[in-house]
């Protein structure tokens, strides 16, 4: 098999007339979930659960197993074994990356800097750090089974040498328009693929560049639009899709799947946001009235930011005096709000949980 020649951008070989009845909707979708967003006082804080399932899923798809509650106990000092660690720390990683390139992406563009950045982040201190982190490939790379060659892989990638000349016309493809934002977002994603640039962790940097794709082009209002669930649940027709773009209507097929996939993850990540803003305003009246304190706003935008924490670390973030926060949690814990996750044992703090958050931003029980 060769490797693969990328189709220049902008694409020419789109079908538009048949997309016209998917970008409708799709746009809708995703206007009615920013306009929700933007009611969001602190959405960074109060709406950090999605962040972090997003990394799980996101994770998930190219292998990784962790959970939600498992990253969040991680964070809070309990400890597991080194390959369960591993996992985790690729999601810590994602998160990492993805709060990074947001923060960039305030007064600077999505560059090939900026994607060099974030997957040295992304791949740092984690399996794979070996392979070149930060720095576009040079070498071929194929995609297939483990023990398959270049003659026998799913899709060989871009000639490392031709790959510098596509990187620079998918960095101009960004910044410039396109006939639609969401399909731009669709061909952005996939043509990052195609490109494989790095030698691991593609995957995943694609994904990250969706939301931020989106918050450059203005139409999130921030980048907290994650995509990972539906893929995550479909992965099969995902990928599918994208090895299908070489042959003939392939791209077209490859961004109605994208587009529908825009629809439903807007309509279901709306239904999460409306359940943690519910849940918000709810805490938000039960916290003054169990602990009576002035730090009540405070207590709610930690418990928010970090549901699963030792108590020395949630001092620290709220800032509330030593005495009073262990008043508080008493009282909450008291109340039902907070769980124990693990007891006090000698110097070893306790490790309380706001489960009501997590299994509201898992869709399920978990705690």
């Amino acid at each position: 098999m060769k490797p693969y020649i990328p189709d220049s951008l902008p694409l020419e070989s789109l079908d538009v007339g048949r997309l016209i009845r998917r970008v409708g909707p799709a746009n809708a979708a995703i206007a009615r979930y920013d306009g929700l967003l933007q009611s969001v006082v602190n959405p960074s804080v109060m709406l950090s659960p999605l962040t972090q399932r997003e990394a799980v899923l996101s994770s998930r798809i190219e292998g990784t197993q962790a959970t939600v509650d498992e990253v969040l106990e991680y964070e809070a000092g309990i400890e597991f074994d080194p390959e369960k660690t591993h996992d985790i720390q690729e999601v810590v990683n994602y998160r990492k990356t993805l709060t990074l390139a947001s923060e960039s992406l305030i007064d600077r563009p999505i560059t090939l800097s900026l994607i060099k950045q974030m997957h040295g982040i992304l791949m740092d201190s984690v399996r794979g750090t070996e392979k070149s982190p930060g720095q576009f490939r040079i070498e071929q790379n194929w995609i297939g089974a483990s023990d398959s060659t270049m003659e026998t892989a799913k899709f060989v990638p871009p000639d490392p040498l031709q790959l510098p000349i596509h990187l620079e016309a998918f960095e101009r493809y960004i910044s410039d328009e396109d006939i639609d934002t969401l399909i731009q977002c669709a061909v952005v994603h996939a043509q990052f693929e195609i490109l494989h640039p790095f030698k691991d962790g593609n995957g995943r940097i694609g994904r990250l560049l969706i939301p931020l794709f989106l918050f450059q082009k203005r139409t999130l209002a921030s980048p907290m639009f994650y995509l990972s669930e539906y893929l995550e649940e479909n992965r099969q027709r995902y990928y599918q899709r994208l090895r299908a773009i070489g042959s003939d209507g392939g791209w077209t097929a490859w961004v109605e799947f994208f587009l529908e996939a825009i629809k439903q993850q807007a309509l279901s990540n709306a239904e999460r946001v409306k359940g943690i803003l519910n849940l918000y305003n709810d805490m938000k009246t039960q916290v003054s009235e169990v602990t009576h304190s002035q730090y009540s706003p405070t207590i709610l935008d930690a418990l928010f930011d970090r549901p699963i924490f030792q108590t020395p670390d949630f001092i620290d973030r709220s800032q509330i005096p030593k005495q009073t926060a262990a008043s508080i949690i008493k009282k909450l814990k008291d109340a039902g709000i907070l769980i124990t996750i693990r007891e006090p044992s000698g110097s070893r703090p306790a490790i309380l949980a706001f489960a009501e958050l997590v299994n509201q931003a898992e869709g399920r029980k978990v705690l």
